[in-house]
């Protein structure tokens, strides 16, 4: 869509970063108030840290009437891209709200988008010291030893940046990689390798349990704490399912928006570059672990468009964490619920002008600086350097290692053409919404005064009017068809009032009626998620 990238910059042309949390604000105001027909924003609420969790309404008219799609960044607090992604997103489809097919498509839809879930989070990236963290400021106990926050990062080497520490040891599990000696593997003992290091955070043991940087700032991570698969007594999990404000608020608002049909996360979770598989042993447990048939279909189609439109490639597999708002999206929520990273280390062929080698070794460090050294890159690695260290008397100790936040956050230079495709994606996404429409109406008189009508009630989107799971839940709204009539018409067969069950993409139900009467009469279609149809008959 050439339209996205005409409107690239309009917003943030002249950012060279990340946004924190006074930029986002800012970009956040200055679309409410640039577009007041079309967005609405408000402080949904704020962080143990103080800082506010905006939510953004983009679309015409009545918005909470209107079928939608939810779209949240930041679930993950060292992941920067997912806000630029999301708050992205909202920028490029409001500066596109002039051309014929946005106007339409937010005269139609509407658009939920909560920038940043993990504000205190992503703050670090700022910080005077940098420390990727997910956990937000709620103080926790995270080693349970009575004492908060006792034992945090210290920047030994004075660069501002947490990275680690390499420390010659005999009992070490690591070596060094034969690929790139910069990076560290753990020794395969089957193989006969020896260890040759411990390789630890940067810091120091300051409550002298034998760990480091266990607990430290940092306390409760939003992509840990939804209710579907959590885990109590994990670090960053907190004492009980949705325990923080964020994700009260954010849970709170969503279970009273029936009008939203699919959910997109832009985390760490990715079943968009390869859907997921039904498996039938895991929808048949008591507790279902796995996506119904006709979801994983329906997630198959949306993986489709979108490795057509982002053209993205060789993505890494990934397991979603316990507590993952993105599963929480479909097995709690019960909407199809879709999540991308966005962008992840691109694999790069060797060199030969450098007289690079093909790697033999699968490690992620190794890779960044190999595809760091192709695009110019040289200031993401600090090189190994000896500190004194109080808990390792006499041996060697070394700081350095890759910067904080690298492996996951593309340089800013790259994130507006991300942000770009990933915006044709989510309105391709709307293009998929399930519709009605009333076809095939049919009427026959089959006696004085008496007529059947026939019609089929047709979903002609792609997207089943509501999920399998969420048909399981009893919670969803179904949809409701009524015949609208005057005193002097009695339906006399089937029903004047009905409800129908999910309706899958481009599938019909077809209903009849024998109504007595003469005139006309309405038959009207309608649910939450897509919206309402309706159509004339003449008795």
């Amino acid at each position: 869509m050439f339209f996205l990238f005409l409107f690239c910059n309009v917003f943030a042309q002249n950012q060279q970063d990340y946004s924190n949390s006074a930029t986002l604000t800012q970009r956040v105001k200055t679309l409410a108030d640039k577009y007041p027909q079309l967005v609405k924003s408000k402080v949904l609420t704020q962080t143990t840290g103080g800082k506010d969790i905006w939510m953004i309404t983009i679309g015409a008219g009545k918005t909470e009437q209107k079928p939608a799609i939810v779209v949240v960044g930041g679930v993950e607090g060292k992941h920067l891209l997912g806000v630029e992604m999301a708050i992205g997103f909202a920028e490029k489809l409001i500066a596109s709200s002039t051309t014929d097919s946005i106007k339409t498509l937010l005269n139609k839809q509407t658009f939920y988008v909560f920038p940043n879930m993990s504000p205190d989070a992503t703050e670090q990236y700022f910080a005077k010291v940098k420390n990727q963290r997910s956990g937000n400021a709620t103080k926790t106990d995270d080693d349970r030893d009575g004492k908060i926050n006792e034992d945090g990062a210290e920047d030994l080497d004075g660069n501002g940046k947490i990275t680690v520490m390499r420390i010659e040891d005999t009992t070490g599990k690591y070596k060094l990689n034969t690929d790139d000696p910069r990076s560290l593997l753990l020794a395969d003992a089957t193989k006969g390798e020896n260890g040759k290091y411990i390789l630890l955070p940067e810091g120091i043991d300051n409550d002298k349990d034998g760990m480091f940087n266990e607990d430290g700032d940092g306390g409760i991570a939003f992509n840990k704490n939804s209710s579907y698969n959590f885990k109590p007594f994990v670090a960053g999990a907190g004492e009980y399912a949705v325990s923080e404000k964020e994700n009260r608020a954010l849970f709170d608002f969503l279970y009273d928006a029936f009008n939203v049909y699919a959910v997109v996360t832009f985390g760490p979770t990715n079943n968009l570059s390869t859907p997921v598989i039904f498996n039938a042993p895991a929808v048949a447990k008591r507790i279902i672990t796995g996506w119904f048939e006709a979801d994983a279909k329906a997630n198959a189609l949306v993986s489709e468009r979108y490795n057509k439109i982002t053209k993205t490639k060789e993505a890494p597999k990934t397991q979603a964490e316990s507590g993952d708002f993105s599963q929480w999206g479909y097995f709690h929520y019960g909407r199809l619920s879709f999540s991308t990273p966005g962008w992840w280390v691109p694999k790069s062929t060797p060199d030969s002008s450098r007289k690079e080698k093909k790697f033999i070794n699968d490690d992620a460090v190794a890779s960044y600086l190999r595809w760091a050294a192709s695009q110019g890159i040289t200031n993401t690695f600090t090189p190994w350097k000896a500190v004194a260290h109080p808990d390792f008397p006499g041996q060697i100790v070394e700081v350095g290692g890759l910067d904080p936040f690298v492996l996951i956050n593309p340089p800013y230079k790259m994130v507006d053409g991300i942000v770009a495709k990933h915006t044709e994606f989510v309105i391709g996404l709307a293009g998929m919404a399930p519709q009605l429409a009333l076809v095939n109406v049919k009427t026959e008189k089959v006696a004085d005064g008496l007529t059947r009508v026939t019609l089929k009630v047709m979903n002609t989107g792609d997207l089943p009017t509501y999920t399998k799971i969420g048909d399981r839940s009893y919670f969803l709204k179904k949809i409701l068809v009524k015949i609208n009539s005057n005193a002097n018409q009695i339906v006399v067969s089937g029903r004047k009032t009905q409800t129908l069950e999910s309706i899958e993409g481009k599938d019909y139900k077809e209903l009849t009626w024998l109504i007595k009467g003469s005139g006309k009469i309405t038959i009207e279609a309608d649910s939450p998620t897509t919206g309402s149809k309706s159509i004339e008959v003449s008795l």
